[in-house]
């Protein structure tokens, strides 16, 4: 039998729950939010998850629904997984407690853009994964809910291998190495290569423009290139393909990232620092792809 890897020891206490009826949803969430609400010195709970089961918890929890903040999961979970990473981020920035303390109780949308597509499912594994890490310093409680009726035994499955406790938990940075094994598609062979080291922001934008994006689009496209390729140093080659709304920009960075949660981690304030151009280009890209290799590291971004 294989080792287990050991469960982090971190004060993230990072869960992982599957229900297939109403009974069962219940039966995970009220005990739950119960440990929540007697838990000394934190914030009230929150609850993200579908419409139905914000009315669920509503009538079992009866006049103590008061002290559980109850969110619509289609709310929460708006955009990529890198989204849902500074949508977290934030919120426990806010309202956490001391050191992060606050219960989460949360459901994925597998009926919306996480479950639309494997690629869209790997890249939700990802940030399960990667969360481990992320929040590791954070005394944060999180319960991942997952409806089995929408996500199916594959996804559950793949999840529970980003879940501590599970008896199939994997190390994040593997689990993260094994989703960037899979091949990316290759370039095609009308890609236009932009001259210079450093991509212009006038020519990304220009081109976009003239492939069919809208101005707004196209400018943070070329905002996502141009400060991603400030992070990256020294480039080997810039190119450009595709058709609105689906525009790609490959940066051949020199060196190699070496880094899972490159681009991952939330900075410190608002504003875009020096060294943050992967944030943000995962902030406003569907797709931010790093590969790395023996000569450097192929950074992608997919806008859509």
């Amino acid at each position: 039998m294989t080792p287990q890897p050991a469960p982090p020891d971190t004060p993230f206490d990072h869960r992982m729950t599957v229900f297939a009826s109403d009974d069962e949803f219940l039966a995970t969430a009220l005990p739950f939010l119960t440990e929540a609400l007697a838990a000394p010195g934190e914030p009230p709970p929150v609850v993200i998850a579908a419409p139905g089961n914000l009315d669920l918890l509503r009538d079992a929890l009866g006049v103590d629904a008061k002290d559980v903040g109850l969110v619509p999961h289609t709310e929460w979970y708006t955009g990529s997984a890198a989204n849902a990473i500074a949508q977290g981020a934030g919120y426990l920035a806010a309202h956490g407690g001391p050191g992060g303390r606050i219960h989460l109780l949360m459901e994925p949308v597998w009926g919306g853009r996480a479950g639309r597509s494997p690629r869209e499912t790997a890249e939700w594994i990802r940030y399960e994964a990667l969360a481990n890490l992320l929040f590791a310093p954070l005394a944060t409680t999180a319960l991942c809910a997952y409806d089995s009726r929408v996500a199916g035994p594959a996804i559950v499955a793949a999840a529970r291998r980003a879940h501590p406790g599970t008896g199939v938990y994997e190390d994040p940075v593997r689990l993260a190495a094994e989703l960037d094994a899979v091949p990316l598609p290759p370039q095609p062979a009308d890609a236009v290569r932009l001259p210079g080291p450093v991509p212009a922001a006038e020519a990304v934008r220009g081109w976009a423009a003239d492939r069919g994006l809208p101005a707004a689009d196209a400018e943070l496209f070329a905002m996502a290139v141009t400060e991603a390729a400030a992070a990256l140093g020294p480039l080997d080659g810039v190119r450009l393909w595709g058709e609105a709304p689906a525009c790609v920009c490959e940066l051949r960075a020199a060196q190699r990232l070496d880094d899972p949660l490159a681009g991952f981690v939330p900075p410190p304030s608002t504003e875009l620092e020096p060294g943050q151009g992967l944030w943000f280009a995962r902030q406003v890209c569907a797709y931010v792809d790093v590969r790395d290799d023996r000569e450097g590291a192929s950074v992608r971004l997919q806008y859509e």
